[in-house]
This record gives C-alpha cells, structure tokens and sequence, in this order.
C-alpha cells in the first residue's frame, strides 16, 4: 500500500484526539491549522482565500479572539455577514486608533486603505501588518496576501504574493476543480506563468503534477514565504463530483515533490461542513 495512504485521518478522528489532548474549544478550522495563541496568517494561492479568511476569522471571534482581517492586495468589500465592522482609512494612525477603541467589544474588524472602484478595497502594505502584529490587544491578524481574479488555479507574477514578514503561518490554497481543466488565461489565472513553470503546453489538461509544482516550485505560489513561517496547503472545494479522490492524488503528488516545509495538507470544502474533510502530515511525520 502507498505510505502515504496510511496517514490520511479523517478530521473527524483528530478532532476528537485534539479535544481530548488540549481541551481546546475552538472550531474544526482552527484546530485543523494548529493555530496557536496569537498568529499572522498569509493565505496565498487560488480558489478560496477570502471565503477561508472571513470564515476563520468569525471561527476565533466566536471562540472570543480578537481578530483583524485585511489584505495586502485588494479585495472585495466584505458583506456584513462576512464582517461586521469594516474601517476605512488612508491613516495608519486612525487605522490603529479604531482597532485600539473597537476591538475588544467587536471581536473582528476588517481594515483598509481606501474604497477603489467596483467595489473593491485597497489593501494596507505589508509593514503595516508587522506593525499591527506587535501590538499586544491583537490575537490574530489574517491576511489576504495573494489575487487570483476567482480562478482556481494560478501561478503568481513578479511581486506576488506579499506576505508580511511577520507571517507565523502562510495557507497555500488551491482548487481541485482546477484539476483536468484545459490551461488557458478563461480558466487558470497568469496561464502563461502556469505553461513555464509547469512545462505543460497551453491547450492542454492540468494535471496532479502541475498542480503540485505550482505549490512547491520555488518560483509557485509559496514564493517569499518567510523562513520562520509555517506552511499549510489547503486543496479546496472537495465537495465537487470526485472531489475528495481528487485531491488526494493532488496531495500525494505535492507530497512526491518532497517540500520538507511543508507542515500538512489540508481537504477542504470552505463553503460547506465540514470545512476539513481529511489530513495528510507533511514530509516531516514521514
């Protein structure tokens, strides 16, 4: 049998291990990410950064965190129901006073520089997030670090992603519903950059390889992560048809490519419950 096989867990499993080991009252989310008691988290990659950012953040604000959420990029402007409270100001000392004032009672503030146009939010730049990081009344600061235009698929350009120094945990995301979709820019994001990373042809099917080597290539989607982060792949959207033997062939292959930073690899499905389905342990637990 693959030895990776005999290290899947179902979350169901380590969740009832983690809660009698710890204790711990947090969500499935939190436990599945081995969150700590305050943590930077940079979410990178494709296919579901924003709906994994607002979801972990209402998570930790339920469980009675403070938590800042904002991106270093841009971003839709959240809905209430993904964030109550959103302060918008090009002041980083406004920005801390409202965070100083309001956190404590609101629990979960997003924060931005400016509105732009079609409703998209301007992100603040990532010192700003090492500033913020440093102050005592903050639990977790989550970071939407990466764009990928919705695709589920993408290979980052020059710049991208921007991932504060301060980070303790970066989530690479990525689709597997990417997975056998033909590479054109309509369905994989920076196509191009895919084809050179890849070697695989535009035109053709994205395969279980190529999907790895953009999460482990050096030039991939986990390009300037700091030494001192963590790292936790996320393959999302596993409640489609085949969804769950998918993502095990895209995790076994990212495990092929021996990335010894890799902590673990995450099976997801953010929009439905559970949001983790299944656990492979990194290189290290091999």
């Amino acid at each position: 049998m693959d030895p990776n096989l005999k290290t899947v867990r179902s979350i169901t499993e380590e969740h009832v291990e983690n809660r009698r080991r710890t204790g711990a009252k947090e969500g499935p989310l939190s436990e599945s990410l081995r969150l700590g008691s305050k943590e930077i988290i940079s979410l990178v990659g494709a296919g579901g950064k924003t709906t994994l950012m607002f979801r972990l953040a209402r998570e930790l604000a339920a469980g009675g965190k403070r938590v800042v959420t904002t991106t270093t990029t841009r971003i839709l402007e959240p809905s209430p129901a993904e964030s109550s409270r959103l302060f918008v100001s090009p002041e980083r000392g406004e920005i801390g006073r409202f965070l100083n004032e309001h956190l404590c009672s609101d629990r979960h503030i997003t924060v931005a520089l400016e509105r732009l146009g079609s409703g998209k939010l301007k992100g603040i730049p990532p010192d700003f997030v090492d500033e913020l990081s440093r102050v005592e009344g903050i639990d977790f600061i989550i970071v939407e670090a990466d764009g990928a235009a919705g695709h589920p698929v993408k290979a980052p350009r020059e710049g991208e992603p921007v991932i504060p120094r301060s980070t303790t945990l970066t989530v690479a995301l990525t689709g597997v519903d990417g997975l056998g979709m033909e590479l054109k820019e309509e369905n994989i994001f920076r196509s191009e950059r895919v084809s050179h990373l890849t070697s695989l042809p535009r035109g053709s099917r994205m395969t279980e390889r190529a999907m790895a080597v953009l999460v482990t290539h050096g030039e991939g989607i986990l390009k300037g992560t700091p030494e001192a982060s963590r790292i936790i792949v996320f393959l999302n959207k596993v409640d489609i048809v085949d969804g769950v033997e998918k993502g095990e062939r895209i995790a076994r292959s990212i495990l092929d490519q021996g990335h010894a930073g890799i902590e673990r690899i995450l099976l997801g499905q953010l929009k439905e419950e559970p949001p983790v389905v299944r656990i492979f342990p990194g290189q290290e637990s091999f």
